[in-house]
């Protein structure tokens, strides 16, 4: 608490007056400068309980419009106080801004004796990235002679993400996709729990399904229908080694496949599935989150995904909650060095078995050094039930990511999120035919994943890039055909 002018305007008055007291002995002069003394003290004490009830009776709330923000845009943030009963002292609320945050003005209150509600709105930009809180609201009070300042509520957090990619394709031979990619049915009939419909039966439905209390009530075979389980368990493989920072600035594979695994991850978290995260690097697994269906998860998912960079092939192997990441050989070339050893007996039939098997160990032991195969398959091996395994990566090693997919369809359906290279290099479109040459042997290379049993395999891209490449396939056919008939 600090006095105003006027306060030690005062105080110096009462001093002056008790010293001229003194030095004249002027007992009547005392008793008025302690008469004084007492009122100040007496006002002072009214002050601090006046504030004392303010900031009890006092509500703030600082609200911007959006939680998540991009760097490059701005959202209003209003800030509003509403007093539950009138006051007798000057308020003023000024709002927490975070430190990262930049004001079009300054946002802060002034409430008049008497005024219960105030309000008012400015616009804020969020020039860092990164997770900014608010910090308390400050309620300021003054009765013209004492001022004092106080922290009241608390704030939100925004989390201001970097530009994202423009024009981002996901589809599949340069068609955009229709439907959202992590959208799954629901609400289909079949062999779940959830009572659906009653209906009459109908040949072919099992005696098993017959609802027999209603067909004795309505007199003829009832059928009762049950919701189908839904829920999907799914794990976001996110490949962010030094290959997936090919691009421009803010337009990498990485900037795009980060956006399509946000999308999915939002996704997942409407339908209420649970959610886990795979993150790999060029020395192996630089994140892992267990699939969970906890508001905690989905936004861990989001922030790890957020939070992704480019890594170089030097980057120390990373240790997960302070554990090496497991041996991702386990199930894979260590069970064929067991089985190779189990045929030692000099036999005609290990002799015969021998060679295939020692040939499955070297063409295995091939991927066990790539950290996304390596990866997946310690994931496989800690899973237990169905999973829907959604990769993102790019074409950079197209036998290493056969390997990783036919790894990942032992646990369930996969889908394939690729970054075509010809679309992201500066130079890629320098010549646009033998770009489309290069995009075609990528075509042919995303059909072959999605001809695998359980593998759907899709592309993602800059649109603008891809239509031009498209274009300059078309003028190539278009300009064969005129020759044929020339």
């Amino acid at each position: 608490m600090y006095p105003t002018r006027r306060s030690w305007a005062v105080a110096g008055l009462v001093a002056a007056v008790a010293a001229l007291a003194v030095a004249v002995a002027r007992p009547l002069l005392l008793g008025g400068a302690a008469v004084a003394g007492g009122w100040f003290l007496a006002r002072q004490a009214a002050f601090v309980r006046a504030l004392e009830d303010a900031a009890a009776d006092l509500s703030v709330e600082q609200s911007p419009t959006r939680l998540g923000v991009r760097t490059t845009t701005s959202t209003p943030v209003t800030l509003a106080a509403r007093l539950a009963e009138p006051s007798t002292l000057e308020l003023s609320v000024r709002a927490g801004l975070p430190t990262a945050a930049a004001a079009d003005e300054e946002l802060e209150l002034d409430m008049e004796p008497g005024e219960t509600d105030r309000a008012a709105t400015t616009e804020v930009s969020w020039p860092t990235a990164g997770r900014h809180r608010f910090g308390p609201a400050t309620l300021s009070a003054t009765d013209g002679w004492f001022r004092d300042s106080v922290p009241i509520g608390s704030g939100p957090t925004v989390t201001a993400e970097p530009p994202g990619p423009r024009n981002v394709h996901v589809g599949e031979g340069g068609d955009r996709l229709a439907s959202a990619y992590g959208e799954h049915e629901a609400g289909r009939q079949g062999s779940g729990l959830e009572p659906a419909e009653l209906r009459e039966y109908v040949p072919g439905d099992t005696a098993d399904n017959i609802d027999w209390k209603a067909t004795a009530r309505l007199a003829s075979p009832h059928v009762r229908e049950y919701e189908a389980e839904t829920e999907r368990r799914t794990l976001l493989v996110a490949d962010h080694r030094g290959a997936l920072a090919t691009g421009r600035p803010g337009e990498t594979k990485l900037d795009y496949l980060r956006e399509v695994a946000l999308a999915t991850a939002a996704s997942t978290r409407e339908l209420g599935d649970p959610l886990g995260l795979l993150a790999v690097g060029d020395a192996g697994v630089t994140g892992r989150i267990e699939p969970a269906s906890s508001p905690r998860t989905y936004v861990s998912v989001r922030r790890r995904l957020l939070d992704m960079e480019p890594t170089v092939p030097e980057d120390p192997p990373s240790t997960v909650s302070g554990r090496s990441a497991p041996d991702a050989t386990a199930g894979g070339a260590a069970d064929l060095r067991r089985t190779i050893a189990d045929l030692e007996a000099d036999d005609a039939f290990s002799r015969q078995l021998r060679p295939f098997y020692a040939g499955r160990q070297g063409y295995r032991e091939r991927f066990d050094d790539d950290p996304l195969y390596a990866a997946v398959r310690a994931a496989q091996g800690r899973t237990t039930g169905r999973l829907w395994t959604v990769i993102f990566t790019d074409d950079a090693a197209p036998d290493e990511l056969r390997e990783t997919v036919t790894v990942a369809r032992e646990s369930g359906e996969v889908l394939v999120l690729l970054a075509p290279t010809v679309l992201y290099e500066p130079g890629g479109l320098a010549d646009v035919e033998a770009a489309y040459d290069r995009y075609v042997a990528f075509e042919g290379f995303r059909r072959e994943l999605s001809g695998m049993d359980r593998v759907r395999a899709l592309e993602v891209g800059p649109g603008d890039r891809l239509s031009t490449v498209l274009s300059a396939g078309r003028s190539r056919r278009s300009r064969s055909t005129r020759g044929e008939f020339a």
